[in-house]
């Protein structure tokens, strides 16, 4: 199939002087002339055979033509410019689109991310993070990183790790509690998953208190409120190992549930580029050098 000829010095000057709605500001921008540039698109308007934009005393009115045009031109030049940026030294520098948990993402997997930029330097990774609940299809991910049991229907799901719930609180809370029962008479602080404070508690041979009180939709953000002050967080010390070390966070007692494991996952239908591939052997190579989590 032979392509018609493409005027992509006439598309380019449209598409610069419908931004600006000046031909003068697109002249400037491509480093032509303001002549050159109207004579572009004058070139444009003949091959195409409508009219896309009113000359007026100051400025430029785009037309219904014009505005039919401008959308799909401008993402055409927005995925050509992409994909040269994604050269490099004689490389082509692949984008890998990753979704996670924003409590792993942050207490987990952002400390080790310059170690995979640093093996695969061509890697383009785009993260995005979300709390747990996302469509990997609409979104146009590659991989997601999520939590649970693994079984999610269409999806390729490779474990990673357990990441156990136990209780977390400020040192000043912490030195209030002097046995398992007094956790009962805190200020309990929730995620969306009602059934851990009273597997937790189940587990500490407790009988649980009537929870309620602020839920959250994030461990980051439950154990933010922990640091304030507000409460007892029941979340994975893992991921906030670095406030535990610090001491700004405290694990009073060693009793732990698991709800769960985190999971690489992506789309059945999704093939495997050399991109994914690359981070999911590091991901793996990472994930085994875990510890396993003690027993109660």
């Amino acid at each position: 199939m032979v392509r018609p000829y493409l005027p992509l010095n006439a598309l380019r000057a449209f598409e610069a002087a419908a931004r600006h709605l000046s031909f003068t500001c697109a002249a400037i921008e491509l480093c032509v002339t303001q002549a050159a540039v109207s004579h572009q698109v004058k070139l444009l308007e003949q091959r195409l055979g409508v009219t896309l934009f009113r000359r007026l005393p100051r400025g430029l009115m785009i037309t219904e033509e014009g505005l039919a045009l401008l959308p799909s031109l401008q993402e055409a030049f927005d995925r050509m410019a992409d994909m040269l940026e994604r050269f490099e030294g004689g490389h082509v520098r692949e984008v890998l689109k990753l979704g996670a948990v924003g409590t792993l993402a942050v207490g987990w997997l952002l400390p080790r991310l310059q170690d995979f930029q640093e093996r695969h330097p061509f890697v383009d990774l785009r993260l995005s993070t979300n709390n747990n609940r996302v469509d990997i299809a609409a979104e146009g991910l590659d991989y997601t990183i999520k939590f649970g049991n693994g079984a999610w229907h269409d999806i390729e799901a490779d474990a990673l790790f357990e990441a156990p719930l136990s209780v977390l609180c400020i040192p000043s809370i912490a030195r209030q509690l002097k046995s398992l029962g007094d956790v009962a008479h805190q200020t309990l602080l929730r995620s969306y998953r009602a059934d851990e404070w009273p597997r937790w508690f189940e587990t500490a041979g407790v009988l649980p208190p009537p929870i309620r009180g602020l839920v959250f939709d994030s461990s980051v953000l439950m154990v933010e409120a922990a640091l304030q002050g507000a409460g007892i967080a029941l979340a994975p010390p893992l991921m906030f190992s670095r406030q535990l070390a610090a001491g700004a966070l405290v694990q009073p007692f060693p009793i732990h549930i698991s709800k769960g494991s985190y999971w690489l996952t992506r789309l059945k239908s999704r093939s495997i580029t050399p991109a994914m591939q690359m981070f999911r052997n590091w991901l793996l190579d990472m994930a085994a050098q875990m510890p396993q989590p003690a027993e109660n």
